[in-house]
């Protein structure tokens, strides 16, 4: 059994110098704190949060971004009307704004900036943009977190090695990495629009929606003993987390990966293979 004296060894001892590599270090850590989970001495809570705290560490921009097709934008040579029914349609908070290109991110709008001075005469979108916050893919979380703090902002745009707009990433989505998932305006609301079909064939999913729905939805007889969900099945099948871009073939259903963190499935999309003709 482990006792509080023995924890807090342990922790003396992760903060101490030592011999043994960060990583072994880090291990070793959470080891502990797990069989303290365990024994009693702190909740399941408690335990998910530290171990978020060490994976934010070893994150980086990439890992979680929003993809720039998931991106609602705002063209800012649209019609006011237009953007206006952009933004109430989306429900965010805040949208990048771009000219030309969207790699031309020239600001970020906020919806109440918007909505509160559109009726104002001569009103300009350009007037009330908010400077872009660019950091690049290689950002560790970390460091972003305490720039987010620091500096007072909720959005990065981020950029790849060719200069090109990878995706965006919000203080939210990096506390998520902490905390857990976060339901809010990127996130699918209603347990209704678990499952939406969209204009292209494809099928968007949440990750936590049951197999029943998916298979009432699908017409496919998905039902591995002890799995429940859309998540559990795709990661039972590769034996691990995958990253967002993946795609995996599950009886006919290609599942590309949307929206994960190291942890969970958050978003996938679903489409149907074409059968092999003999």
């Amino acid at each position: 059994m482990l006792d509080p004296k023995s924890l807090l060894d342990h922790l003396a001892d992760f903060l101490s110098p030592q011999p043994t590599s960060p990583s072994e270090r880090r291990q070793e850590l959470i080891g502990t704190l797990r069989e303290a989970q365990a024994e009693g001495l702190i909740d399941a809570d408690a335990l998910s949060m530290i171990e978020g705290v060490f994976q934010v560490g070893q994150l980086c921009a990439r890992d979680i971004l929003v993809p720039r097709a998931q991106i609602d934008w705002i063209d800012i040579n649209r019609p006011l009307a237009e953007i206006i029914k952009t933004v109430i349609e989306a429900a965010h908070s805040r949208f990048p704004v771009f000219e030309g290109t969207r790699d031309n991110v020239i600001g970020i709008l906020l919806a109440k900036d918007l909505l509160r001075h559109s009726s104002e005469q001569d009103f300009q979108v350009r007037d009330w943009l908010r400077p872009t916050v660019f950091i690049p893919e290689s950002k560790r979380l970390s460091v972003l977190l305490r720039d987010f703090k620091d500096n007072r902002n909720h959005l990065a745009v981020v950029v790849d090695e060719y200069s090109g707009i990878a995706g965006i990433i919000t203080i939210e989505d990096v506390l998520e990495q902490i905390v857990g998932d976060i339901e809010d305006e990127h996130d699918i609301d209603e347990e209704a629009d678990n499952i939406l079909a969209l204009d292209n064939g494809d099928v968007r999913i949440k990750g936590i929606t049951e197999l029943e729905q998916l298979n009432e939805a699908l017409g496919t007889n998905f039902a591995p003993e002890d799995i429940e969900t859309v998540a559990g099945l795709v990661i039972q099948h590769l034996g691990r987390v995958p990253k967002v871009g993946e795609r995996i073939e599950i009886d006919g259903i290609e599942f590309e990966v949307q929206r994960a963190d190291p942890r969970q499935i958050h978003i996938l999309l679903a489409r149907q293979k074409p059968k092999k003709v003999e």
